[in-house]
Formats: C-alpha cells, structure tokens, sequence
C-alpha cells in the first residue's frame, strides 16, 4: 500500500473560537434538519391537495409509522404542527414559516446545482442534505453567481 503524502493547509488554523462556531453551526444545522424535512413534507402533501397523514410522511420519508408518530408529537410542542383526531396534521403559522425558508434553500440549492451541471436527480438529492448547512450568505452568493449566468 503506498503512502499518502500529507495534505498542506493554504491557511493556519483558525484561533479555536472561531473554530468551534463552525462545529457549533454544524451540530445546530443537523439538529434542525430533520424537523424542516418533516414540516416541508407535510406543507408539500397539503399543498398538493392531500392531507397530511402519517402514514403518507412515513412512506414518502422511508421511516416506519412509529417513527412518525414520535416525531409529530415534538412538533406539536414546538408549536409547528396541530393534529386533528381522525384527520391529517396541519401546519401552524411557525410551521408554515418554517416550510416556506426551507423550500427557497432548497430551491435555491438546487438551482445553483444544476447550472453548475449537476443533473436534476442528483441536484434534488444534493439539495436535500446541503439545504440545511448553507448560510444565508452563502445562498446569496449562489444567487449572484446564476444571475451572473443569465
């Protein structure tokens, strides 16, 4: 097996303040994304004229029901979602702002993607994960950058 030559920084290490903000934004980032990708599915299965059931956010999501119902029950206490005995769930106010910025990352993403290229089924999957770590600045650099394409 041959050895790997070591990679040589273009920078020196950041003092360890700054440093630790980007494993803090991070954490914070992965900790928020599950609860966007539950409240920007359900806001998708209302907005596409369906209810918002459980057993619908289960199979678009690839988890088990249980799993759901979990999930569901914190959003109802983070005042995201309501539920409705018999019926779907339903987005509140917080719930439906919080779909809406995670929608336009997405978008955002995924556009800046595919004019790099990045073919639609990949910039969809992409998008899905980078969405939740991008900054707002650095989404509107992606914006200048396809402005400046057109």
């Amino acid at each position: 097996m041959a050895s790997r030559k070591p990679v040589l920084r273009d920078e020196p290490l950041p003092d360890a303040e700054v440093h630790s903000e980007g494993f803090r934004q991070t954490r914070e980032a992965r900790r928020s994304a599950l609860v966007e990708d539950y409240v920007e599915l359900i806001a998708d299965l209302i907005e596409d004229g369906n209810e918002a059931r459980q057993v619908d956010i289960a199979a678009r999501l690839g988890v088990a029901q249980p799993t759901v119902a979990k999930m569901l029950t914190r959003l109802c206490a983070d005042g995201l979602v309501s539920r409705k005995p018999y019926r779907g769930v339903f987005l509140t106010e917080a719930g439906r702002k919080m779909a809406e910025e995670s929608r336009v990352r997405h978008q955002t993403v995924e556009a800046f993607l595919r004019s790099l290229g990045v073919s639609a089924e990949t910039a969809r999957i992409d998008a899905e994960g980078i969405e939740h770590h991008v900054s707002g600045e650095t989404l509107e650099a992606f914006r200048r950058a396809m402005a400046h394409r057109t």
